[in-house]
């Protein structure tokens, strides 16, 4: 607790929210068209997002303090976005089934070390190109925003530059601010209709069955492993924490099983939300910057405590606070990781590819773009460079 308190920073904690508030105000929308396809009331809904959020904040605050770096935990944004297409058909007591049987087999794989032998493998070129090809997408939602509602977005990119040049350590604490000030004043956003209620989570009798297991559990593997750990363990490493996933990925599945009962889908390590906890928004010094994952952790037990109460605030202001905050937050990450991609003359140009694939959105026999990125990047790599590994 000592070393905690000596280590707390006001720039890390808010770091530690402002992943919280992105990764509610966006990847939480698929929760919602998730829940909406099933039919399930709002009191469920509530306990999905009740258990969503423990699981990330209770392995999100263990993980960051046990390894000393800011392990950002969320929920699989890709198996949602892979949950919506299956149901109805699908019922609510076999898809709890196969969260339960994906968080066994994503544990094996974890434990077993496989994991781990595959990301050494990558160049890390190949690894920063296709971080910048994920938050890039992020980076131009700033800006097309201004199409949308031009007097926020150009507003909040106005108060990010002059908060950058007047105050540096400070600049997302104000733009964030600014943003919801902006946000009010010019958008009329209101929070009148916010009500404090806390949650009630409701247990749900899992049900296997070998459809699900097919159609649900051994893709909601695949897309977690490629589509969240991959990435998210390249921004862990790319900011100079040398983590290994095995520990990562055995906690995250293990907290996932109980969590499943509730309506909690697989957690895993967040891949968009890391970058603004990892860079030096977060703190000037890397060793401190655990504090930023411990608070993420923490915001997401308030927001899990209050599910239905954060949902509702976060959703009563505009879209585009949420992409011009998200985008702003995320410049860093994109140049740092772009300069990575493009440092090594070797790697360059199969680095490029990796960034443009990524970039690119694609999606192929239901896997990301960051995997075919990785794959076609490592490919164009192997034949420019031969077998001899990195250059």
């Amino acid at each position: 607790m000592q070393k905690l308190l000596k280590d707390l920073s006001l720039p890390a904690v808010v770091a530690g929210f402002l992943a919280v508030l992105v990764s509610y105000s966006g990847p939480l929308a698929i929760f919602f068209q998730a829940g909406a396809s099933a039919g399930i009331s709002s009191d469920m809904m509530t306990s999905w997002v009740w258990a969503i959020s423990v699981g990330a904040g209770i392995s999100g605050i263990a993980l960051s303090i046990w390894l000393r770096a800011p392990i950002v935990t969320a929920w699989s944004a890709p198996g949602t976005a892979l949950l919506v297409t299956l149901f109805p058909e699908l019922s609510l007591n076999e898809a709890i089934g196969a969260y339960i049987s994906a968080a066994i087999m994503i544990f094996i794989i974890g434990v077993s070390g496989t994991f781990d032998t595959f990301v050494r493998a990558i160049p890390k070129g190949i690894a920063a190109g296709m971080m910048a090809g994920i938050l890039f997408q992020f980076g131009v939602g700033a800006f097309t925003a201004i199409e949308t509602t031009p007097a926020l977005a150009i507003g909040m990119l106005v108060s990010y530059v002059v908060f950058r040049r007047l105050f540096p350590k400070y600049t997302l604490v104000l733009l964030l601010i600014s943003g919801v000030i902006l946000a009010v004043a010019l958008e009329g956003a209101s929070l009148s209709g916010v009500r404090w209620s806390v949650a009630v989570p409701q247990i749900i009798q899992p049900e296997w069955t070998l459809s699900s297991t097919l159609s649900f559990a051994i893709p909601l593997v695949l897309v977690s492993l490629t589509g969240q750990f991959l990435p998210g363990m390249a921004i862990l490493q790319s900011a100079g924490y040398p983590v290994k996933a095995k520990p990562i990925i055995g906690i995250t599945s293990l907290v996932s099983l109980p969590m499943a009962f509730f309506g909690g889908i697989t957690t895993v390590v967040a891949a968009i939300t890391a970058a603004i906890c990892t860079g030096k928004d977060a703190h000037e010094d890397p060793s401190r910057r655990y504090i930023a994952g411990v608070f993420n952790g923490i915001f997401y037990l308030v927001g899990g405590l209050f599910a239905g109460t954060i949902v509702s605030l976060f959703t009563s202001l505009p879209a585009a606070f949420v992409a011009v905050l998200a985008g702003l937050a995320l410049l860093g990450a994109i140049a740092g990781n772009l300069f990575s991609a493009l440092e090594e003359p070797s790697h360059r140009e199969a680095s490029l590819i990796t960034f443009v694939v990524t970039a690119s959105g694609m999606s192929l026999f239901g896997l990301s773009s960051a995997f075919w990125g990785v794959v076609i990047g490592y490919f164009c790599y192997l034949v420019l460079n031969g077998s001899g590994g990195r250059k």
